[in-house]
Protein backbone atom coordinates (compact mmCIF):
# COMPACT_ATOMS: atom_id res chain seq x y z
CA UNK A 1 0.00 0.00 0.00
CA UNK A 2 1.40 3.40 -0.98
CA UNK A 3 1.12 6.95 0.22
CA UNK A 4 -2.04 8.22 -1.47
CA UNK A 5 -0.20 11.37 -2.59
CA UNK A 6 2.83 9.68 -4.20
CA UNK A 7 3.01 8.93 -7.90
CA UNK A 8 3.43 5.32 -9.04
CA UNK A 9 5.98 4.94 -11.85
CA UNK A 10 5.18 2.01 -14.14
CA UNK A 11 7.48 0.33 -16.68
CA UNK A 12 5.91 -2.01 -19.27
CA UNK A 13 7.90 -4.73 -21.08
CA UNK A 14 6.45 -6.79 -23.94
CA UNK A 15 7.69 -10.17 -25.11
CA UNK A 16 6.60 -9.25 -28.64
CA UNK A 17 6.29 -12.74 -30.08
CA UNK A 18 4.08 -13.79 -27.16
CA UNK A 19 1.95 -10.65 -27.45
CA UNK A 20 1.48 -11.22 -31.20
CA UNK A 21 0.46 -14.84 -30.55
CA UNK A 22 -2.14 -13.70 -28.01
CA UNK A 23 -3.43 -10.94 -30.28
CA UNK A 24 -3.74 -13.40 -33.19
CA UNK A 25 -5.71 -15.77 -30.96
CA UNK A 26 -8.31 -13.10 -30.17
CA UNK A 27 -8.44 -12.00 -33.80
CA UNK A 28 -8.71 -15.42 -35.47
CA UNK A 29 -9.93 -17.92 -32.85
CA UNK A 30 -11.84 -16.12 -30.08
CA UNK A 31 -15.41 -14.83 -30.38
CA UNK A 32 -14.10 -11.27 -29.93
CA UNK A 33 -12.62 -11.38 -33.47
CA UNK A 34 -10.50 -8.33 -32.68
CA UNK A 35 -6.88 -7.56 -31.95
CA UNK A 36 -5.66 -6.28 -28.60
CA UNK A 37 -5.39 -2.50 -28.49
CA UNK A 38 -2.10 -1.11 -27.15
CA UNK A 39 -3.90 2.03 -25.94
CA UNK A 40 -6.60 -0.06 -24.27
CA UNK A 41 -4.03 -2.35 -22.68
CA UNK A 42 -2.08 0.58 -21.22
CA UNK A 43 -5.32 2.01 -19.82
CA UNK A 44 -6.07 -1.39 -18.27
CA UNK A 45 -2.58 -1.51 -16.73
CA UNK A 46 -2.99 1.91 -15.08
CA UNK A 47 -6.37 0.90 -13.66
CA UNK A 48 -5.10 -2.47 -12.43
CA UNK A 49 -2.04 -0.95 -10.77
CA UNK A 50 -4.33 1.61 -9.15
CA UNK A 51 -6.44 -1.20 -7.70
CA UNK A 52 -3.50 -3.31 -6.49
CA UNK A 53 -1.56 -0.38 -5.03
CA UNK A 54 -4.61 1.28 -3.46
CA UNK A 55 -3.99 4.64 -5.11
CA UNK A 56 -5.90 6.97 -7.44
CA UNK A 57 -5.50 5.97 -11.08
CA UNK A 58 -4.54 9.59 -11.85
CA UNK A 59 -1.33 8.98 -9.90
CA UNK A 60 -0.43 5.81 -11.85
CA UNK A 61 1.73 6.68 -14.84
CA UNK A 62 3.43 4.51 -17.46
CA UNK A 63 6.78 6.27 -17.71
CA UNK A 64 8.49 3.72 -19.95
CA UNK A 65 7.35 0.91 -22.26
CA UNK A 66 9.41 -1.44 -24.43
CA UNK A 67 8.58 -4.05 -27.07
CA UNK A 68 11.04 -6.84 -27.93
CA UNK A 69 10.71 -9.19 -30.90
CA UNK A 70 12.63 -11.02 -33.61
CA UNK A 71 11.57 -10.29 -37.18
CA UNK A 72 12.51 -10.81 -40.82
CA UNK A 73 14.98 -8.49 -42.48
CA UNK A 74 13.60 -6.09 -45.09
CA UNK A 75 15.34 -8.14 -47.80
CA UNK A 76 13.64 -11.39 -46.66
CA UNK A 77 10.25 -9.72 -46.34
CA UNK A 78 10.38 -7.96 -49.72
CA UNK A 79 8.41 -10.72 -51.44
CA UNK A 80 5.37 -9.54 -49.50
CA UNK A 81 4.59 -5.84 -49.58
CA UNK A 82 1.70 -6.53 -47.23
CA UNK A 83 4.07 -7.99 -44.62
CA UNK A 84 6.23 -4.87 -44.61
CA UNK A 85 3.16 -2.62 -44.63
CA UNK A 86 1.57 -4.44 -41.68
CA UNK A 87 4.77 -4.18 -39.67
CA UNK A 88 5.01 -0.46 -40.37
CA UNK A 89 1.38 0.04 -39.34
CA UNK A 90 2.03 -1.73 -36.04
CA UNK A 91 5.25 0.27 -35.56
CA UNK A 92 3.19 3.43 -35.99
CA UNK A 93 0.76 2.20 -33.31
CA UNK A 94 3.61 1.46 -30.92
CA UNK A 95 5.19 4.86 -31.55
CA UNK A 96 1.84 6.53 -31.01
CA UNK A 97 1.71 4.99 -27.55
CA UNK A 98 5.39 5.86 -26.91
CA UNK A 99 6.45 2.21 -26.90
CA UNK A 100 10.15 1.80 -27.72
CA UNK A 101 10.82 -1.09 -30.11
CA UNK A 102 13.75 -3.51 -29.94
CA UNK A 103 14.19 -5.94 -32.84
CA UNK A 104 16.64 -8.75 -33.54
CA UNK A 105 16.82 -10.59 -36.89
CA UNK A 106 15.28 -14.05 -37.02
CA UNK A 107 17.90 -16.77 -37.62
CA UNK A 108 17.56 -19.99 -39.59
CA UNK A 109 18.08 -23.07 -37.38
CA UNK A 110 17.24 -26.58 -38.57
CA UNK A 111 15.25 -25.18 -41.48
CA UNK A 112 13.13 -22.97 -39.22
CA UNK A 113 13.36 -19.28 -38.37
CA UNK A 114 13.82 -18.76 -34.63
CA UNK A 115 14.25 -15.93 -32.17
CA UNK A 116 17.55 -16.04 -30.31
CA UNK A 117 18.51 -13.74 -27.46
CA UNK A 118 15.29 -11.71 -27.23
CA UNK A 119 14.42 -12.91 -23.71
CA UNK A 120 17.96 -12.16 -22.47
CA UNK A 121 17.89 -8.69 -24.05
CA UNK A 122 14.48 -7.96 -22.50
CA UNK A 123 15.65 -9.11 -19.06
CA UNK A 124 18.85 -7.03 -19.16
CA UNK A 125 17.03 -3.89 -20.33
CA UNK A 126 14.24 -4.33 -17.78
CA UNK A 127 16.67 -4.72 -14.90
CA UNK A 128 18.96 -1.87 -15.98
CA UNK A 129 16.08 0.56 -16.57
CA UNK A 130 14.48 -0.37 -13.24
CA UNK A 131 17.73 0.47 -11.45
CA UNK A 132 18.09 3.73 -13.40
CA UNK A 133 14.47 4.93 -13.43
CA UNK A 134 13.32 3.30 -10.19
CA UNK A 135 10.01 1.86 -11.38
CA UNK A 136 7.56 1.22 -8.56
CA UNK A 137 5.79 -1.45 -10.63
CA UNK A 138 7.18 -3.30 -13.64
CA UNK A 139 4.54 -4.90 -15.89
CA UNK A 140 5.70 -7.97 -17.77
CA UNK A 141 3.68 -9.28 -20.73
CA UNK A 142 5.13 -12.77 -21.09
CA UNK A 143 4.61 -16.41 -20.17
CA UNK A 144 8.06 -18.03 -20.24
CA UNK A 145 9.73 -19.38 -17.13
CA UNK A 146 13.02 -17.97 -18.46
CA UNK A 147 11.95 -14.63 -16.94
CA UNK A 148 11.96 -16.01 -13.38
CA UNK A 149 15.57 -14.83 -12.68
CA UNK A 150 14.60 -11.33 -13.83
CA UNK A 151 11.63 -11.23 -11.45
CA UNK A 152 13.79 -12.42 -8.55
CA UNK A 153 16.30 -9.66 -9.26
CA UNK A 154 13.54 -7.06 -9.41
CA UNK A 155 12.18 -8.32 -6.11
CA UNK A 156 15.52 -7.57 -4.45
CA UNK A 157 15.19 -3.95 -5.65
CA UNK A 158 11.78 -3.66 -4.01
CA UNK A 159 10.03 -3.28 -7.37
CA UNK A 160 6.64 -4.97 -7.56
CA UNK A 161 6.14 -7.07 -10.69
CA UNK A 162 2.76 -7.42 -12.39
CA UNK A 163 2.45 -10.27 -14.89
CA UNK A 164 -0.23 -10.11 -17.59
CA UNK A 165 -0.72 -13.66 -18.83
CA UNK A 166 -3.11 -15.61 -21.03
CA UNK A 167 -3.88 -19.35 -20.99
CA UNK A 168 -5.93 -20.74 -23.88
CA UNK A 169 -6.29 -23.63 -26.30
CA UNK A 170 -7.70 -24.01 -29.80
CA UNK A 171 -7.42 -26.17 -32.91
CA UNK A 172 -5.02 -24.92 -35.59
CA UNK A 173 -5.56 -25.06 -39.38
CA UNK A 174 -4.47 -28.71 -39.47
CA UNK A 175 -6.90 -29.75 -36.73
CA UNK A 176 -4.16 -30.09 -34.12
CA UNK A 177 -4.75 -28.75 -30.64
CA UNK A 178 -2.60 -25.75 -29.76
CA UNK A 179 -2.14 -24.88 -26.07
CA UNK A 180 -0.65 -21.73 -24.55
CA UNK A 181 0.07 -21.88 -20.83
CA UNK A 182 1.98 -19.59 -18.47
CA UNK A 183 4.88 -20.91 -16.40
CA UNK A 184 3.61 -21.72 -12.90
CA UNK A 185 7.00 -20.78 -11.43
CA UNK A 186 6.77 -17.36 -13.04
CA UNK A 187 3.26 -16.85 -11.67
CA UNK A 188 4.45 -17.68 -8.16
CA UNK A 189 7.39 -15.24 -8.27
CA UNK A 190 5.54 -12.08 -9.32
CA UNK A 191 3.75 -9.72 -6.94
CA UNK A 192 0.59 -9.28 -8.99
CA UNK A 193 -0.31 -12.17 -11.32
CA UNK A 194 -3.20 -11.18 -13.62
CA UNK A 195 -4.97 -13.95 -15.56
CA UNK A 196 -6.16 -11.87 -18.49
CA UNK A 197 -8.13 -14.68 -20.14
CA UNK A 198 -10.27 -15.05 -17.02
CA UNK A 199 -11.04 -11.34 -16.84
CA UNK A 200 -11.89 -11.16 -20.54
CA UNK A 201 -14.16 -14.22 -20.52
CA UNK A 202 -15.89 -13.42 -17.22
CA UNK A 203 -19.49 -12.49 -18.05
CA UNK A 204 -19.58 -10.15 -15.05
CA UNK A 205 -17.11 -7.94 -16.96
CA UNK A 206 -19.23 -7.83 -20.11
CA UNK A 207 -20.13 -4.16 -19.62
CA UNK A 208 -16.81 -3.13 -18.10
CA UNK A 209 -15.44 -0.39 -20.35
CA UNK A 210 -11.84 -1.03 -19.31
CA UNK A 211 -12.14 -4.67 -20.44
CA UNK A 212 -14.06 -3.84 -23.62
CA UNK A 213 -11.47 -1.27 -24.60
CA UNK A 214 -8.75 -3.93 -24.51
CA UNK A 215 -9.80 -4.68 -28.10
CA UNK A 216 -9.64 -2.66 -31.29
CA UNK A 217 -13.06 -1.74 -32.60
CA UNK A 218 -14.15 -3.13 -35.98
CA UNK A 219 -14.26 0.05 -38.05
CA UNK A 220 -16.34 0.66 -41.16
CA UNK A 221 -13.42 0.13 -43.54
CA UNK A 222 -12.77 -3.36 -42.19
CA UNK A 223 -16.46 -4.28 -42.41
CA UNK A 224 -16.56 -2.98 -46.00
CA UNK A 225 -13.57 -5.16 -46.82
CA UNK A 226 -15.13 -8.27 -45.22
CA UNK A 227 -18.37 -7.75 -47.18
CA UNK A 228 -16.58 -6.96 -50.45
CA UNK A 229 -16.93 -9.60 -53.20
CA UNK A 230 -13.80 -11.70 -53.70
CA UNK A 231 -11.85 -11.27 -56.98
CA UNK A 232 -13.18 -13.62 -59.66
CA UNK A 233 -11.24 -15.79 -62.08
CA UNK A 234 -7.70 -17.16 -62.04
CA UNK A 235 -5.09 -14.99 -60.33
CA UNK A 236 -1.28 -15.08 -60.36
CA UNK A 237 1.23 -14.26 -57.64
CA UNK A 238 4.19 -15.67 -55.71
CA UNK A 239 4.23 -17.91 -52.65
CA UNK A 240 5.82 -17.03 -49.33
CA UNK A 241 6.20 -18.46 -45.82
CA UNK A 242 5.73 -22.05 -46.97
CA UNK A 243 5.24 -24.42 -44.04
CA UNK A 244 4.60 -28.12 -43.53
CA UNK A 245 1.13 -28.65 -44.96
CA UNK A 246 0.21 -25.05 -45.75
CA UNK A 247 1.55 -21.79 -47.13
CA UNK A 248 0.69 -18.24 -48.19
CA UNK A 249 0.42 -16.31 -51.44
CA UNK A 250 1.28 -12.62 -51.72
CA UNK A 251 -1.96 -10.85 -52.64
CA UNK A 252 -2.70 -7.30 -51.33
CA UNK A 253 -4.15 -6.19 -49.01
CA UNK A 254 -3.63 -9.50 -47.15
CA UNK A 255 -1.63 -12.63 -47.89
CA UNK A 256 -3.81 -15.61 -48.85
CA UNK A 257 -3.63 -18.87 -46.91
CA UNK A 258 -3.80 -22.20 -48.75
CA UNK A 259 -3.73 -25.83 -47.60
CA UNK A 260 -1.89 -28.71 -49.28
CA UNK A 261 -5.27 -30.15 -50.31
CA UNK A 262 -5.90 -27.00 -52.36
CA UNK A 263 -3.00 -27.78 -54.74
CA UNK A 264 -3.83 -29.10 -58.24
CA UNK A 265 -1.64 -30.99 -60.73
CA UNK A 266 1.46 -31.29 -58.59
CA UNK A 267 3.07 -32.00 -55.25
CA UNK A 268 2.59 -29.42 -52.50
CA UNK A 269 6.10 -30.16 -51.19
CA UNK A 270 7.61 -29.01 -54.49
CA UNK A 271 6.28 -25.48 -54.02
CA UNK A 272 8.94 -23.20 -52.50
CA UNK A 273 8.98 -19.60 -51.29
CA UNK A 274 8.92 -17.25 -54.29
CA UNK A 275 7.39 -19.71 -56.79
CA UNK A 276 4.83 -18.28 -59.21
CA UNK A 277 1.39 -19.92 -58.90
CA UNK A 278 -2.08 -19.64 -60.40
CA UNK A 279 -5.04 -19.78 -58.01
CA UNK A 280 -8.62 -18.78 -57.34
CA UNK A 281 -10.02 -17.02 -54.28
CA UNK A 282 -12.94 -17.81 -51.98
CA UNK A 283 -13.97 -17.04 -48.40
CA UNK A 284 -13.54 -19.54 -45.58
CA UNK A 285 -15.95 -20.11 -42.69
CA UNK A 286 -14.54 -17.06 -40.87
CA UNK A 287 -15.13 -14.77 -43.84
CA UNK A 288 -11.42 -14.54 -44.73
CA UNK A 289 -10.15 -14.67 -48.30
CA UNK A 290 -8.15 -17.86 -49.00
CA UNK A 291 -6.65 -19.43 -52.11
CA UNK A 292 -7.76 -22.72 -53.70
CA UNK A 293 -7.11 -24.58 -56.97
CA UNK A 294 -3.47 -23.61 -56.57
CA UNK A 295 -1.22 -24.65 -59.44
CA UNK A 296 2.54 -24.07 -59.68
CA UNK A 297 3.68 -22.36 -62.90
CA UNK A 298 6.95 -23.72 -64.21
CA UNK A 299 9.62 -21.03 -64.87
CA UNK A 300 9.54 -21.51 -68.64
CA UNK A 301 5.78 -20.84 -68.74
CA UNK A 302 5.67 -17.67 -66.66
Amino acid sequence: MNDTNSMIKIGVFYDGNYFLHVSNYYYYEHERNARISIEGLHNFIRNRVSKEEGIDVKLCHIVDSHYFRGRLSAYEAQSSENKLYAERIFDDILMGEKVITHYLPLRMRGGKREEKGIDVWLALEAYELTVFKKFDVLVLIASDGDYVPLVRKLNTLGTRVMLLSWDFRYQDMNGRESVTRTSQELLEEVTYPVAMHELIDNRLNKNDAVISNLFDKQDENRMKYINKPVPEGVQRSRTLNMKSGYGFIAFPPNNLFFHYEDVLDGNFNEIMDGDMVEFEIRRNERGEEVAYNVRKIEPGLQ
